[in-house]
């Protein structure tokens, strides 16, 4: 299975989008399954229901550094890694309009009204799996 699939099928089994992406693709660059669902642990939901940043994209992020990120201070580092980020939000927001999850989802996961309009309209199942998709398709052209 290639890791768009692996990412797929770990949203699908009840990982949250941001793990879904991340440990999907943490084993490419030396970072155990187990570490890289803890690390994207909290970005789930918009950053922990915040209705943020959308999980999809923080996990995707979060590869991103992994693999051009520096380990010193290393200002060409920061910029190379910088530079990805913007491509790769750039062509997210280009498919789907935001970057937050509260834009994509039409509602505020951060609220108990938003959690039961997501809820009722079953979105983290219907609309959530072509948000992981598209990032994992986009890091994966990326790298």
């Amino acid at each position: 299975m290639n890791s768009i699939e692996t990412a797929a099928s770990r949203f699908a089994a009840g990982f949250n989008c941001s793990q879904a992406i991340f440990s999907a693709y943490a084993a490419r660059f030396g970072l155990d399954e187990n570490t890289a669902l803890k690390i994207a642990a909290g970005f789930g939901g918009g950053m922990g229901r915040m209705a943020e940043t959308c999980g999809a994209v923080t996990g995707a992020l979060m590869v991103l550094g992994l693999r051009y990120g520096g380990t010193a201070p290393d200002r060409q580092a920061k910029e190379l890694v910088y530079q990805r980020v913007r491509t790769f939000a750039d062509r997210f927001r280009a498919c789907h309009g935001s970057l937050l999850c509260r834009d994509l989802l039409g509602c505020d996961l951060g609220t108990a009204e938003g959690q039961e309009t997501a809820r009722q309209n079953n979105l983290v199942a219907t609309t959530c799996p072509k948000f992981v998709r598209d990032a994992a398709e986009i890091l994966e052209e990326m790298l």
